[in-house]
C-alpha cells in the first residue's frame, strides 16, 4: 500500500498534530509501507525524527503573495521554487506571530475553493504531481482546511482513497470573523461527500465534528490517540506493588519539593493564567511551603506580554521564586521535565480535541488534573490516570491540586493506571495497526 500523507506545518512552532502526523508515518514506515508524509505551508517541526519531505507544497509564503497579489502567479516557476525551498521557509516564518483574522479569512476560503481559488496553480501542482510522479492508493489529509485540493486529487487519482483527520478544524474556525466562517464552513460541508472517511481521536469530537459538517456518523472512524512511548517509558524498570507503596511511604516523610507541570504553549487558550491563579492559590495554603510550579512549552512573540503579566502576578503574590519556566523542550527535554513533576495541568479553555501531553504524562507514570471538556472526560474515564475539574473555576482547580498533591498514594495509584492505559491502547504501534485496517477496509481494490 502506497500512502502520501498530507501534514499541516506550524511555522516553526511544535505541534501536536504534526507530531502525531511525523510518528504516525514514522511507524507506517517501519512496517514497510510506503508512505510519504509531505509537508504543507511550512516545514514540520517535531521534537523525534522528522521523516517528512524535502518538498513543500502550498509553500506559506507563496500562497500569501498570490493571495495579496493574484497576478504573480504568472512568474516563472523558478521563483516560486526558491520561496517553498524548506531553508527559506524556515528563515522567513521564524518567530511568526498572529495573523489577522481578516486575511486568515480570506486566506481559508481561497485555500478551500481549490482551482476556484488563487492558489489554483498549486492545487493542480499537487495533484498531478501525486496523480503521476506518486500514484498512491491512499491519501491522507491532516485537517479539512487544506481540502480544497480534494476534487483535484480525485480527478488525478481516480483508484485512490482520500481520508481526512479532523483534530482542531472547528479551532481554527472559531476564529475567523462570523462571515469568514459562515462560508468557510459552507465550503467545507461541500468537501465531505468527496472524502471516504474521516479519522477522529474520540468519540466526543466525532459527535461535534458530525454536527458542525454535516458529517453521516458512518463516514467517521474514532482511532483513540496514540503516542510513541518508548522514550517515556524508558529507564522506568516495572516495580512491583510492595516496592511501590515503599516509594510512597518514603516520599511522603521526605522533605522533597512537590511538583504542578505545566506543558503546552505558553498561550491564552492553552489556560496557563488559570493555572497560574490555582498555583498561587495552593501555594498560600498551609503545609504547602514546598509545592513548586514548572512550566515548560513553546511562546510565540505574540505572548510575550501575555507570559510577561503572568510571572508579574506571580510577584505580586511572593511566589514567583517558586516558579520555574524551562523554554521550549525537546524530547529529551521532556522528558527529563515529566520525571520531575508530580503532577501535570493543562487547563485548557478551548474544548481540546486531542490532549498529547496527557498521554506523554501518563506514559511516565505522571497524573493530570484536567478540565471537564473537549476529549478529557472520555479520556479520564475510560483510563483513569486523573482528575476532572470544572472548566475555568481556578479555586475548584486550586483544591483539586491541593488534594491532589497531600495524596501521594493517590497519586502512585492515578499516575500507574494512565501508564498502564497508554501501554495497553495508546501506543504508535497499535495506532498504526488500526490505521491500516481501517484503510484496507476502505480502501476499493487498485486497479492497474
Amino acid at each position: 500500500m502506497k500512502i502520501a500523507y498530507l501534514t499541516a506545518g506550524a511555522a516553526g512552532m511544535y505541534c501536536g498534530s504534526c507530531m502525531h502526523d511525523n510518528a504516525l508515518a514514522r511507524q507506517l514506515q517501519r512496517e514497510g509501507v510506503d508512505c510519504l508524509l509531505l509537508p504543507v505551508y511550512t516545514p514540520i517541526r517535531t521534537d523525534e525524527q522528522d521523516v517528512s519531505t524535502e518538498q513543500v507544497f502550498f509553500g506559506g509564503v507563496h500562497i500569501y503573495l498570490l493571495q495579496k497579489m493574484p497576478l504573480l502567479r504568472y512568474l516563472p516557476r523558478i521563483f516560486w521554487r526558491t520561496l517553498d525551498a524548506p531553508r527559506f521557509l524556515r528563515w522567513a516564518t521564524r518567530g511568526v506571530g498572529s495573523t489577522s483574522p481578516e486575511l486568515l479569512g480570506d486566506m481559508a476560503v481561497s485555500m478551500l475553493q481549490g482551482r476556484h481559488g488563487k492558489q489554483r496553480d498549486e492545487v493542480d501542482r499537487l495533484a498531478t504531481w501525486l496523480g503521476q510522479d506518486l500514484q498512491p492508493d491512499c491519501v491522507i489529509l491532516s485537517n479539512l482546511l487544506i481540502g480544497g485540493a480534494i476534487p483535484a486529487i480525485r480527478q488525478a487519482c481516480p483508484g485512490a482513497s482520500i481520508y481526512v483527520t479532523l483534530q482542531g478544524d472547528d479551532i481554527f474556525i472559531d476564529h475567523l470573523k462570523p462571515v469568514d466562517r459562515e462560508r468557510v464552513l459552507e465550503l467545507m460541508q461541500g468537501l465531505v461527500r468527496q472524502v471516504d472517511r474521516f479519522i477522529v481521536h474520540s468519540q466526543f469530537y466525532a459527535d461535534k465534528m458530525s454536527q458542525l459538517l454535516q458529517i453521516p456518523q458512518e463516514q467517521i472512524a474514532v482511532l483513540p490517540l496514540a503516542i510513541d512511548a518508548t522514550p517515556f517509558l524508558a529507564d522506568q524498570p516495572e516495580r512491583s506493588a510492595v516496592a511501590a507503596a515503599a516509594e510512597v511511604a518514603a516520599e511522603a516523610t521526605s522533605n522533597a519539593e512537590r511538583t504542578i507541570g505545566y506543558l503546552a504553549r505558553l498561550a491564552p487558550e492553552k489556560g496557563l493564567h488559570h493555572l497560574v491563579d490555582a498555583f498561587v492559590d495552593v501555594a498560600k495554603r498551609k503545609g504547602n511551603e514546598d509545592v513548586r510550579l514548572r512550566i515548560a512549552g513553546w511562546q510565540g512573540p505574540q505572548h510575550e506580554a501575555y507570559v510577561e503579566e503572568l510571572k508579574g502576578r506571580l510577584s505580586e503574590q511572593g511566589v514567583l521564586d517558586r516558579v520555574h519556566f524551562h523554554g521550549s523542550p525537546d524530547l529529551a527535554g521532556k522528558v527529563e521535565f515529566l520525571k520531575q513533576i508530580d503532577v501535570l495541568c493543562v487547563p485548557t479553555d478551548y474544548h481540546e480535541p486531542k490532549g498529547l501531553f496527557v498521554l506523554e504524562a501518563w506514559a511516565t507514570g505522571v497524573p493530570v488534573v484536567q478540565p471537564e471538556h473537549g476529549a478529557f472526560p472520555e479520556l479520564l474515564t475510560i483510563a483513569g490516570g486523573g482528575c476532572l475539574v470544572p472548566p475555568g473555576n481556578a479555586v475548584a482547580l486550586a483544591d483539586q491540586l491541593h488534594a491532589l498533591l497531600a495524596d501521594a498514594p493517590l497519586r502512585q495509584r492515578l499516575g500507574a493506571a494512565g501508564k498502564q492505559y497508554v501501554q495497553a491502547h495508546a501506543t504508535i504501534e497499535q495506532h498504526a495497526s488500526k490505521l491500516l485496517q481501517l484503510l484496507r477496509e476502505s480502501s476499493p481494490p487498485r486497479t492497474s
